[in-house]
């Protein structure tokens, strides 16, 4: 195959995560108002965190006219502050909760890797920021939720990820373990 590439120039495509699609594949999906309680928990909590730590609605106390371009670039910085800290929230719940921030461990729903067994730093920090690409998008991004076969929002497709529900899934191990014993 590498000799007919050298050859020819073209490639192929080559599936890489088969493997792993496959040990997934037959998993409960979580449902969309699980989802949205979810995230709304872990944005409460987001909420919570700024207010005890003072980090919400701190601006500059220098007084700019409001529509100038000094006060546009304060309105930026503290936009890009809000997507920092939500981000770092979302990595460090995701990645230190095995696929579980608060809300998701709340609501008995999990967050799975399509390409590796355990949900890593990278894939923590795309999903944190595709809840920005999935608002941004007027929140269609989470209402794609109902046309993807696979249930998969913006943020799950960027970042590679499914959301199981963990109760339907230790029903459906139990209910395989009694199989095999009988």
């Amino acid at each position: 195959m590498l000799k007919l590439e050298k050859l020819t120039g073209k490639r192929e495509f080559r599936a890489h995560e088969t493997h792993r699609m496959d040990e997934l594949n037959g998993l409960p999906l979580a449902s969309f108002k699980r989802r949205g309680i979810a995230i709304a928990i872990d944005f409460a909590i987001i909420a919570a965190l700024k207010l005890i730590f003072g980090m919400h609605g701190h601006k500059e106390e220098i007084e700019v006219p409001k529509g100038s371009f000094a006060w546009m670039l304060m309105e930026a910085k503290e936009t890009v502050l809000e997507l920092v800290e939500s981000t770092f929230y979302f990595a460090v719940a995701l990645k230190f909760g095995k696929g579980q921030t608060p809300g998701k461990w709340l609501m008995k729903i999990k967050v799975l890797s399509l390409t590796h067994h355990e949900i890593g730093w990278w894939q923590s920090i795309e999903r944190g920021l595709g809840y920005g690409a999935s608002i941004l998008e007027g929140g269609f991004g989470f209402l794609q939720y109902y046309i993807n076969r696979n249930r998969m929002t913006v943020h799950d497709r960027i970042a590679e990820t499914i959301v199981v529900d963990v109760v339907a899934d230790a029903d459906a191990v139990s209910v395989d373990d009694e199989r095999d014993e009988l």
